[in-house]
């Protein structure tokens, strides 16, 4: 008999880190859910609020929700703009894959496996937005849109054709 009691110590000893490893993975899953939470509700935000405004906010929505680096190579479109007369920018709406958006099509919002928020429209078109986070005071905001199946995103066409 003792050495099935000394086998079961060791055996509950031995999975006791084993229950530590997934109270912290489930912590990460928390963490990681909570911030794909974060990513969604903040695009449904822009989204609505383009709805609201029917486009016409100014700056538009996309750059009032853009990062640093998103922001200046719109800037560069601006500039671009003002010197030439001519539009260095993509020929349409990007949040609605559209140059004729209808506000009021269903929109479908969920988190790719790469950590992209993912906006099925109605229309038949899948929007890709990589956003950058702070995890202080959880908020996000827009730092690239892909606009391809080749995965070219805004900012790089900005960059490339801006200048």
């Amino acid at each position: 008999m003792p050495t099935y009691k000394s086998l079961t110590l060791l055996l509950t000893i031995g999975l006791m880190p084993v229950g530590h490893a997934i109270a912290d993975v489930s912590k990460v899953d928390q963490k990681q859910n909570a911030m794909a939470d974060i990513k969604i509700a903040t695009i449904t935000k822009m989204y609505q609020q383009d709805i609201d405004d029917q486009g016409m906010s100014n700056p538009v929505v996309l750059q009032q929700y853009a990062d640093a680096d998103l922001q200046a190579a719109m800037q560069l479109e601006q500039a671009y703009f003002d010197k030439t007369q001519t539009s260095c920018n993509i020929d349409y709406d990007v949040l609605w894959n559209s140059q004729d958006p209808d506000y009021t099509q269903d929109k479908k919002f969920s988190i790719t496996d790469q950590g992209l928020v993912q906006v099925s429209l109605a229309q038949g078109s899948d929007i890709y937005y990589e956003l950058s986070c702070d995890d202080n005071d959880k908020t996000c905001q827009v730092a690239d849109v892909v606009l391809d199946q080749d995965d070219k995103t805004l900012r790089q066409h900005l960059l490339e054709t801006c200048r």
